[in-house]
């Protein structure tokens, strides 16, 4: 063991030292440049207060900005664009990032943009001198500041000749105005204030009015570092005054196809509720596209309501182009009569999906095909339906490919999706302002079966709302939640022939009775979700999400009034159509905080609990209500299903390989989750065949529990126990981004495995010192489940 020790850090160490070595000549440009030319390698700005480096860094030219400290980006530009000891000046790839040369004129525009930023600051008398030292064809670049003294705000005054213009402006500009007496002078605030009054104005009548017509005149005392801010909001030339207008006639026309309109057009004569709809295409019923149009006849200008129109006709799904005009009456009545002009779009479509799984010991395929038609019923309804198919074969057995087909899955699903709330009650204060809303009829039947153990069938039909409160907090209720659940086990477990079914039966009693048991779930669920427009974001915030799952208090209710007597804890529950109900409540909750740390960097901090509680006519709650832990999105060391509960051993509680092979997947679910995960986002590549490539660094730790499980104590959630049953998994990973995907890679790395006892759950010390005999023996004692130390994860889409 002490030889494959040595050999294992003599690899490392050599890997490491080419790497280095690699890197090292890849990042050396200075032997591709011509002779009079030099690479800049550092650029400093000097004498600048802390809190404007960073922004005053992005007015340096970035031909001249050094790339990043380990030269990646340079090097793989250098292995794709370099030819014969030279730059190619043709047939450049898009592959990493060239060489920042040195160049006197950038140097030169980025000394006067650095200045010219510290005078938008409110140093007016700041000065910026530049530096360039060369030596051995690399250069620094030095930014010395002079900022002068700091030029505060002394007075504002307002010049605002409309009465009614001024009156608006005082009245609101404390809800958004930057500008205060006393404070640093800066552009961007005047500039942030110039678009609130743009805004402002649009929203409350003036179609007319322009960002020109807000000016600044600034009179600065370099004697005493005041600054005077005089604020005016012009008239119009030909106008004694701002005009206020109202909507008028608006006129609605759909395209016949995605080509577009033709040459000649005419227009529906008839005219309701201030609005002539006209329909070129014939495929579109009147209400359900003009319920969207917020530019109503009668009602003051907003603009407001034409970014609300614009976005809920797009969001239809149906219309490729939306472009909202306006002309003005011709009666000189201060009338804007909007002109929506839709291009639909190519309303079906079919595609087919494949997967193959993979992991250790197992591969199969997944096929898939799915129709989609998203104006079903002529009103943008979307109507979806899918079969899916697929199997799962263990390998290396011996076998083919597929000698060993455990496990086999079929399903047939379809939903309709309806761009309202269908609700009696409370659609009339859902307007479709916040977002658009609607209401989802969904309907599935699914097949599992296990080689030799069981087989699953499963109806479900669903009534789903989902409405937007405002852009960033979004709810989705589902009163109506029906599931029809049939399961049987593959074998006997009373056989007396069959001892190795009588020893996973009593094994994994609770397992057992949930895969086969009959019932139906009627209940109710409720989503809530805070910033998930943001998720794409560099921006600072806090993402939320909450959901709980609420089943069978009606139909214990119903089971009630019947006189219906039962003993679920005795195996005689209450029935429902001669079957048993499930009755459960299973809240989670997803926690994060979002930080950016500037450029693609960003740090993120995850939170992830729920709990699922079984009562009244149910002693556990169903298979799919269990949590897991592990997997592309959890604690990414360990494979799915493969962590936990608690402390729970396989090998120690399944002594059976038979059986271990069997219950793989299912004997380590948990009625209880909490995870917790950080990452630390940053850019790689710029540039790489089309996109950038982006790694991460994380930490993740958690687990699942039960609740309570008299035979497995170890399962069992304890708070004293809580360091013991705790599962740390670290690791690294790339992101490759190309704008509409993301495929991600991580790599995760166990630290410490809760399977293990005392000073043995530190695995990460066996990674580095004896990890053969331990595998070994894992392996002699898991039998078929084999010990890994590293779990690969691919995926779309960010984790968290």
């Amino acid at each position: 063991m002490k030889a494959y020790y040595i050999y294992k850090k003599n690899v490392q160490f050599r890997a490491i030292l080419l790497l280095i070595i690699v890197f090292a000549a890849g990042c050396s440009s200075t032997k591709y440049i011509e002779d009079y030319q030099s690479v800049v390698k550092k650029v400093k700005i000097d004498s600048l207060n802390k809190s404007f480096e960073e922004e005053a860094y992005n007015y340096i030219q970035k031909d001249i900005r050094p790339t990043s400290t380990i030269g990646i980006n340079v090097f793989l530009y250098n292995i794709f664009n370099t030819k014969n000891g030279r730059y190619k000046t043709s047939n450049i790839k898009a592959i990493g990032s060239p060489p920042p040369i040195l160049d006197s004129a950038l140097v030169e525009i980025s000394r006067n943009q650095i200045e010219k930023y510290l005078v938008s600051k409110g140093y007016f008398m700041a000065k910026v001198k530049s530096d360039i030292k060369v030596k051995d064809q690399k250069a620094e670049v030095l930014f010395t500041t002079k900022s002068g003294p700091e030029f505060s705000i002394s007075e504002i005054k307002y010049e605002i000749p409309d009465s009614a213009v001024k009156s608006l402006y005082l009245s609101k500009k404390d809800l958004f105005t930057h500008i205060k007496k006393g404070m640093r002078y800066d552009d961007d605030s005047l500039g942030h204030e110039r678009d609130q009054i743009y805004q402002l104005m649009k929203e409350n009548g003036y179609y007319d009015f322009a960002k020109p017509y807000v000016k600044y005149l600034v009179d600065s005392n370099s004697n005493a570092s005041k600054a005077k801010v005089t604020l005016q909001i012009d008239n119009p030339l030909d106008k004694p005054h701002h005009v206020k207008y109202t909507i008028g006639e608006t006129n609605l026309l759909i395209a016949p196809n995605s080509d577009g309109y033709p040459d000649t057009i005419i227009l529906n004569k008839r005219i309701f509720n201030g609005l002539r709809y006209t329909d070129l295409s014939k495929k579109f019923r009147r209400n359900p596209v003009v319920r969207y149009n917020f530019l109503r006849q009668g009602e003051q200008y907003d603009i407001r309501n034409e970014t609300t129109t614009f976005n809920r006709l797009y969001e239809l799904n149906v219309f490729k182009n939306v472009k909202i005009e306006y002309q003005k009456a011709k009666d000189s009545s201060n009338k804007v009569n909007p002109f929506i002009q839709l291009i639909p779009q190519k309303i079906m479509s079919n595609r087919v999906e494949g997967e193959v799984p993979f992991n250790g010991g197992t591969v199969g395929f997944t096929l898939s095909n799915t129709y989609t038609n998203n104006n079903f019923f002529r009103g943008a309804e979307k109507f979806e339906f899918q079969v899916k198919g697929g199997l799962q074969s263990r390998i290396g057995q011996g076998g083919g490919l597929f000698g060993d087909i455990y496990q086999r899955d079929f399903s047939i699903s379809t939903s309709l999706s309806v761009p309202r709330l269908m609700a009696p009650f409370f659609s009339k204060y859902v307007t479709g302002k916040g977002g658009m809303p609607h209401t989802i009829f969904s309907a599935s039947y699914v097949y599992a079966l296990q080689k030799d153990f069981f087989s699953r069938r499963v109806i479900q039909t669903s009534l789903t709302y989902e409405f937007i409160e405002t852009k960033s907090k979004i709810h989705s209720l589902t009163p109506l939640n029906f599931e029809y659940r049939f399961g049987k086990l593959l074998f006997d477990p009373k056989d007396p022939n069959d001892p190795e079914g009588a020893n996973i039966y009593l094994n994994n009693f609770y397992a057992i009775q949930l895969l086969q048991r009959k019932a139906i779930t009627l209940g109710i669920k409720y989503t809530y979700s805070l910033n998930a427009d943001k998720l794409l974001s560099n921006k600072n915030f806090v993402y939320f999400r909450g959901n709980v799952d609420v089943a069978g208090n009606l139909l214990q209710a119903i089971s009630k009034l019947a006189g219906t007597k039962s003993d679920p804890k005795n195996d005689n529950p209450a029935k429902i159509l001669g079957q048993p109900y499930t009755q459960y409540f299973r809240p989670e909750v997803d926690i994060r905080w979002y930080k950016g740390l500037g450029g693609e960097r960003q740090f993120v901090a995850r939170l992830n609990a729920g709990l699922a509680y079984a009562y009244g006519n149910s002693v556990e709650v169903p298979l799919e209500k269990y949590f897991f832990a592990g997997g592309s999105s959890g604690v990414r060391a360990w494979q799915a299903r493969t962590l936990g509960p608690g402390n729970y051993n396989r090998g120690d509680s399944i002594p059976s390989a038979i059986a271990r092979r069997a219950l793989f997947g299912l004997d380590q679910l948990g009625e209880m989750h909490m995870e917790a995960n950080l990452e630390y986002r940053y850019q790689l590549i710029n540039r790489f065949f089309g996109g950038k490539l982006k790694g991460a660094v994380f930490l993740d730790m958690g687990n699942v529990w039960d609740l309570s499980n008299p035979s497995n104590p170890e399962k069992v959630f304890q708070l004293k126990n809580l360091g013991k049953q705790i599962a740390i998994g670290t690791g690294m990973g790339f992101r490759y981004d190309v704008q509409y995907f993301v495929f991600r890679f991580d790599v995760g790395l166990k630290l410490k495995d809760p399977q293990f006892t005392g000073s043995d759950q530190w695995v990460i010390n066996k990674f580095f010192s004896g990890g053969r005999a331990f595998k070994a023996a894992y392996k002699a004692k898991n039998d078929p489940d084999s010990y890994r130390f590293v779990q690969y994860n691919f995926g779309i889409g960010m984790p968290f």
